[in-house]
């Protein structure tokens, strides 16, 4: 049942609230002043909290400073009999949901409250989505190569040094950039991913930089690019390995002068960008070979983090193999399993060619056709058809 804090000094208009919402099925606790209305808040969480503004001992809007400050996500309909437009602009300044004019009109309480509530809902869930990303973001392992990682990261991360990380296929770079960015300053800017890979050269440009309407056929709209978009936060060049030298040159520029000019457009855009890049190749051969600017190379490596192939964290195998048991039962709502201790030992022995992409597909694989216990025998048939054992 949803729960309403009342807070109001006039006694007859806290119950008659309580009257109106006990009838619509919402569970309902009555507060006289702002003190009392904080010592309930203990009680708590409210999905809402209606508050006068005119109160003795603690007006409603020192009290909804307090309340922001409990609990930022906090939702509060403030009301008032000697309401102005000020007081109600100066309220939603300080974090009122919305502002209610007395006397009181029952359909507007009503649905204001719905629409209150609806707020709440949405920041739970996402509170819960953030939870969620952020067990998908964790780093697991205790060897030395992956504690040294986890320090380097610990270190760097609160700095906009650029860093370059490298690295097999699946290894886990673009989990070594989103935790850079998840301890950095601009944890609540953006992170915008880009897969350098994955996009058609003629079109990099126009997706890093965005595009002005009318500068090529398709351009219907002016568009802004990922650059622009990532101001304030960070950028994460996945395989820049693999970006035109037409489009390194501008990236260049960019880090250069911290601007950008979209495609078709002459003004120049100021932005403010951590740049974090990756690839899985060996980047010196590629600048050896004029694939690669030596340049861009030189502005991109402040910081160089090797992440380590699994292969050469065998002792992590087991932790991770756990990690992704739990998280396959989760998200399959499976019964538990568990692996044995020979089943940890047979994914020791695998070449793992997919790194930690290919454990973590090979244990929802186990989890799916395997019995409560996973045994090494289990591991023999079903994982090691596709992962060759090491020589």
């Amino acid at each position: 049942m949803p729960k309403i804090l009342v807070v109001d000094d006039e006694k007859s208009i806290r119950n008659t609230l309580k009257d109106i919402l006990e009838y619509e099925k919402f569970e309902v606790v009555l507060a006289e002043d702002g003190f009392e209305a904080l010592e309930k808040m203990v009680q708590g969480p409210f999905d809402v909290i209606l508050c006068d503004i005119k109160m003795p001992k603690m007006d409603g809007i020192t009290l909804l400073e307090k309340i922001s400050e409990k609990d930022p996500d906090a939702t509060v309909v403030m009301i008032s009999g000697h309401g102005t437009i000020d007081t109600a602009v100066e309220a939603i300044k300080k974090g009122a949901f919305d502002f209610i004019s007395k006397p009181l009109d029952l359909n507007r309480l009503l649905i204001t409250i719905r629409n209150a509530m609806d707020k709440t809902q949405l920041v739970t869930e996402t509170r819960v989505l953030k939870q969620k990303v952020n067990k998908t973001y964790d780093m697991v392992g205790e060897s030395e190569a992956i504690r040294n990682i986890k320090a380097m990261i610990e270190r760097v991360a609160p700095t906009d040094a650029r860093v370059f990380i490298m690295g097999e296929n699946g290894t886990g770079k673009e989990l070594v950039a989103r935790w850079i960015h998840e301890l950095s300053n601009r944890a609540n800017g953006p992170f915008i991913e880009v897969n350098c890979a994955a996009i058609p050269s003629e079109l990099i440009e126009s997706e890093l930089f965005g595009h002005e309407k009318g500068s090529f056929t398709s351009a219907i709209k002016q568009k802004k690019g990922n650059f622009e978009l990532a101001s304030g936060g960070t950028i994460f060049l996945d395989e820049i390995g693999d970006m035109s030298l037409a489009a390194q040159a501008k990236v260049l520029r960019t880090l250069q002068e911290n601007k950008i000019t979209r495609v078709g457009g002459e003004k120049e855009i100021v932005v403010d960008v951590r740049v974090v890049a990756a690839t899985n190749k060996n980047i010196q051969k590629e600048i050896e070979q004029g694939s690669f600017r030596e340049d861009l190379y030189h502005r991109l490596s402040v910081i160089l983090i090797q992440v380590p192939s699994l292969n050469e964290r065998e002792e992590d195998i087991p932790l991770l193999a756990g990690h992704f048991l739990r998280e396959v039962l989760q998200e399959q709502n499976m019964p538990p399993r568990s692996f044995t201790e020979d089943a940890l030992d047979e994914l020791k022995k695998i070449h793992w060619t997919g790194n930690i992409r290919e454990l973590r597909n090979v244990v929802e694989r186990l989890a799916i056709l395997c019995d409560k216990e996973i045994t090494g025998d289990d591991v023999k048939q079903f994982a090691r058809p596709l992962s060759p054992a090491k020589k």
